[in-house]
């Protein structure tokens, strides 16, 4: 017997939210509804979130008419009432395969800077259920390890013992006010912990988590306002690659510009953290623009590198880039300069339904990952108002299907790794996922 289709789910004008008795749960690749396929839907990871999406109605499946609808009122008795559509925010490790089915016609203002997930009620599996794959199993970032009871005490003490370390000061906001979950490891002493370097950026990103337009929506934090010195970076960093747990420290987090602005700074503090051990793991996330910077940080002993891009296509990337003083070949350089280097080289792949597996994007991105040999896609959905995001790409159409081009990809390129976190130097190449294929349908 064929399962049903999940209920469309609304909220009311208070935010509470339920599920309707007829219509059905859509989603939308780039802007077209279509109904969610058995394959996608999963039922909504712990620890994720329901959002409203204020003066949007959401679009349903009606079965009746056999049509999608927009639905700006339910009936409640004898009174109708405006409603407005809900969607998902989902925990770490899960890349969304549709956006939310809704009508933003009405949309008055940008959404804050979060990733947006098609949401339903499943009525057989009595559970909400969202249009997403797993693409990491790793449960270190998991909200349930992160209790800032625990915190307050180990941050408290760490800034007692380094009283003039302004980095320190830096990340105790990051973990206590803006809840980094990366920031909160350095105080744990364990996992992935991040080095902020950089105040300026040469990309103007229209997602940018540290800073945007008075106008926009707000950005999610506070981006360091100065450089630390390579003292200050080894002071953090060396007991942390000692002592923690499965432990990486990485430049390039959310509170920052684009670190490979502070390359020589860096490359002086890598030295300085291999010469002083040799555990753990450094890493270093970034746009890329500068080539002869990442193979200047290679030489100082960088292990791994992590580039951002929302697109391998140069009109994509520069209309959300938007960069300044670096062209995009600039990028595509520094993948080559680190994998040539023997570097564990990734891409930070802001992925977004619709843009995404878009048939071009598909087969630009399957020509960059044959003619790079990059180790590992980190699909990481993009954080912006879906569509706001969508009319800056001039989305027209569908693409292909979030899934479908995973399996693509691995199918064309059966070494490619998926994931959505960094990995620490022991993990680069497990066995395990040699033998099979790590996105969980």
């Amino acid at each position: 017997m064929s399962r049903r289709l999940p209920k469309m789910i609304y909220a009311d004008q208070k935010g509470n939210i339920f599920d309707h008795p007829e219509l059905c749960m859509v989603g939308m690749n780039g802007n077209v509804p279509l109904l969610p396929e058995d394959v996608e839907l999963i039922p909504i990871p712990e620890d994720s979130r329901l959002f409203t999406m204020p003066s949007m109605p959401p679009i349903a499946w009606d079965p009746r008419k056999k049509a999608f609808v927009t639905v700006d009122t339910v009936r409640e008795g004898k009174r109708s009432q405006r409603i407005q559509a809900v969607s998902a925010f989902m925990a770490p490790g899960y890349m969304r395969t549709l956006l939310p089915g809704c009508d933003y016609s009405a949309k008055k203002t940008q959404l804050p800077l979060w990733s947006y997930t098609a949401v339903g009620w499943d009525e057989d599996r009595d559970c909400f259920v969202v249009a997403a794959s797993k693409v990491d199993s790793n449960s270190n970032w998991n909200p349930v390890n992160y209790d800032d009871r625990t915190l307050d005490p180990l941050v408290r003490q760490m800034l007692k013992e380094m009283p003039d370390n302004r980095l320190l000061e830096q990340l105790s906001r990051c973990a206590v006010d803006y809840h980094c979950f990366a920031a909160k490891n350095l105080f744990y002493r364990r996992w992935e912990a991040p080095l902020p370097t950089s105040p300026v950026c040469n990309s103007a990103c229209l997602g940018c988590i540290s800073l945007q337009a008075s106008e926009c929506c707000p950005s999610n934090h506070e981006r360091i306002s100065f450089v630390p010195t390579p003292e200050e970076l080894c002071e953090i960093a060396v007991p942390h690659l000692e002592q923690a747990e499965q432990a990486i420290v990485s430049y390039g987090q959310g509170c920052e510009g684009d670190p490979i602005l502070q390359a020589d700074t860096i490359a002086e503090a890598t030295r300085r953290m291999k010469k002083a051990t040799s555990r753990g793991t450094v890493n270093f996330n970034s746009n890329g623009s500068l080539p002869d910077k990442i193979a200047m940080l290679c030489n100082a002993g960088m292990d791994s590198f992590r580039f951002s891009m929302n697109s391998v296509r140069e009109e994509q990337y520069n209309c959300y880039y938007r960069p300044k003083g670096y062209v995009f070949n600039d990028v595509l350089r520094s993948v080559d300069t680190a994998k040539q280097a023997g570097r564990f080289t990734m891409i930070n792949y802001l992925v977004s339904p619709g843009v995404s597996d878009a048939p071009e994007e598909v087969e630009a991105l399957l020509r960059f990952v044959g003619e790079t040999g990059i180790d590992m896609i980190q699909m990481r959905n993009l954080s912006i108002d879906p569509d706001y995001y969508n009319r800056e790409m001039r989305v027209r159409g569908k693409g292909i299907g979030m899934y479908r081009l995973l399996e693509r990809l691995k199918t064309e390129y059966p070494r490619l790794q998926f994931g959505y976190y960094n990995r620490t130097r022991e993990n680069f190449y497990p066995p395990e996922l040699e033998k099979s294929w790590p996105i969980v349908m």
